[in-house]
């Protein structure tokens, strides 16, 4: 006989951030209008509070917030500033070069530059006021099935020692059983990951790609950016053959959010996203803004940047998936928020009409993709659907079919644009470096007060988690990590991890092994999507761990 507790719902929405908190609040507003019997409904989030592991640039298109919450500047939504320039650069190593004209789609005029983390707490206390329970604290560490039927959600288990052992403060997780689960997770949520595996939901769709965003929020002397500023960069620290840029956003009160964008696609196996970030700290335009000022917060986190054709099959028996999850975002606007808030609504519409009718099977419940399809969802996504793959050819092939897509609706002659999963694009240190690797990539040495060492950075983004517990990194097979990865790849989970998680150390017998330091982790996934040979797991730690990304 099990010794979990039940909880039995009508609609169980997983992952408190954007969507989620979007499709609760949605579902409240619906069950208010319907009136009737209301239905059982509520969030399960991993974080200890509302908005703790959020992390975004973060600049908002407001346009699903004044459908979901008309009233919101009445309501005190905390949006820092409307956004009153924009200006994007190529950068040079020692230059710069601004782009006379701004490109349409990273035109921000109407949109607010936020913390993300500040507005989802805020979007909480709507759900909570609507009277929706709201879980933090706990990690859904298993999708329950039945069948070919989602029937609800696992949390996971509470006092386990690293050997796996039960402690005195031991907790079985709940059994949460829903009519529907919403599977709002996030960017490589583990739950959705299951779900998609379990049905084949990505069959016949592109693989997924992804980047990794690197943030650092900073107190600067008076008068170096005027609060609602937007710059964006391309070009320096990346190479031609490598995606991303980097941002600088002015807040109010003398902040500036700061951060750096790299593909997770790049070929390099000695490419490490933070010490380029460091490097771009260096860079005239950034540094002239930096020097004198402090950095208060650091954290990373991981990008969809698939585009249209990466989207997963967004519904199965007993449940639906929005937000990153499912990876509506738009890479060529570098924005996501207000499509998590769309698909989050348009879930909930979808999700509250079957439990009302008594049907939650998958062919129901596939009137969300029909809405997303009619929706500005695929309007806005639709035309950029081959933007990012086509910066797999390089930047200037990037950037000149990203002006055509403007004029094209973003047809091309093959449609979908090939594409592979990022990891795969990773080249053996014998094929990159044919002549033979480097010792070490060039250093820069962290001088703490324009950059900083990883584990510095770490200690800013105010990550916690209980030392005796099982390891949430899961390696399969250190074995590899120690020979194949070693010699081929030269372990590249130790650069591209922004938290030094990852170390190679001396096994005591003249070789090397893999030191995994899973407290130092902020949660952004990067192992589990760029490992190349795909043996890393990322799981949640134990409810409310993690990352406290106040003011992110």
């Amino acid at each position: 006989m099990s010794d979990r507790e039940t909880l039995d719902l009508d609609i169980l929405v997983v992952g408190g951030g954007p969507a989620g908190m979007s499709a609760a609040l949605r579902l409240s507003q619906l069950q208010q209008a319907a009136g009737g019997e209301p239905l059982s409904i509520a969030v399960l989030e991993k974080s200890r509070e509302a908005g703790a592991h959020m992390l975004s640039g973060a600049v908002l298109d407001p346009s699903t917030l004044r459908d979901l919450v008309p009233d919101f500047e009445a309501k005190g939504a905390p949006l820092a500033t409307p956004v009153h320039q924009d200006d994007v650069y190529v950068l040079t190593p020692r230059g710069k070069v601004r782009l006379p004209m701004t490109p349409p789609p990273m035109r921000n005029h109407g949109n607010y530059i936020i913390s993300l983390n500040r507005f989802v707490k805020w979007l909480s206390q709507q759900v909570e006021a609507a009277g929706i329970d709201v879980f933090t604290g706990f990690s859904g560490s298993e999708v329950l099935y039945e069948g070919d039927r989602v029937v609800g959600v696992r949390t996971g288990d509470r006092g386990i020692d690293k050997q796996g052992q039960r402690k005195a403060s031991f907790e079985p997780g709940v059994d949460i059983h829903a009519k529907v689960t919403i599977f709002c997770d996030g960017v490589r949520g583990n739950l959705t990951k299951s779900v998609i595996g379990q049905f084949g939901l990505a069959d016949g769709r592109q693989p997924q790609v992804y980047a990794l965003g690197i943030k650092e929020l900073w107190e600067v002397p008076p008068g170096r950016m005027a609060a609602g500023s937007v710059i964006h960069t391309m070009g320096y620290p990346l190479r031609m053959e490598e995606f991303g840029g980097a941002f600088i956003y002015a807040l109010p009160d003398n902040v500036i959010a700061l951060g750096f964008v790299a593909g997770l696609d790049y070929k390099d196996p000695l490419f490490d996203p933070h010490h380029a970030f460091q490097r771009f700290k260096l860079h005239p335009l950034a540094s002239s803004l930096l020097q004198g000022g402090k950095m208060i917060r650091y954290g990373a986190k991981a990008l969809p940047e698939g585009g249209w054709y990466a989207v997963p099959r967004v519904h199965m028996n007993g449940g639906l998936i929005a937000g990153d999850a499912a990876g509506f975002m738009n890479s060529m606007r570098l924005k996501g928020i207000h499509l998590a808030m769309r698909t989050g609504m348009l879930a909930a519409d979808a999700a509250f009409d079957a439990v009302r009718a008594g049907d939650t099977s998958g062919s129901r419940l596939e009137s969300y993709q029909r809405a997303i399809d009619a929706s500005a969802v695929r309007r806005e996504l639709y035309p950029v659907r081959n933007v990012h793959q086509a910066f797999g050819k390089g930047l200037p092939a990037g950037v000149l079919y990203a002006g055509l897509a403007l004029a094209t609706k973003g047809w091309w002659i093959q449609d979908p644009m090939p594409s592979d999963g990022g990891y795969k694009r990773m080249e053996m240190l014998a094929q990159y470096y044919p002549s033979g690797a480097p010792a070490a990539p060039a250093e820069i040495k962290p001088d703490r007060q324009l950059t900083f060492d990883k584990l510095t950075n770490v200690h800013y983004s105010g990550t916690r988690h209980t030392e005796d517990q099982p390891s949430h990194l899961i390696v399969h097979d250190l074995d590899i990590c120690r020979t194949r990865c070693r010699q081929e790849y030269g372990n590249p989970c130790t650069r591209f991890c922004p938290a030094n998680v990852y170390e190679m150390v001396d096994d005591g017998a003249g070789g090397k092994k893999l030191h995994i330091n899973a407290s130092n982790c902020v949660h952004c996934k990067t192992c589990d999507i760029m490992d190349p040979y795909q043996i890393i797991d990322w799981v949640p730690p134990e409810g409310g761990e993690g990352p406290q990304y106040e003011g992110m």
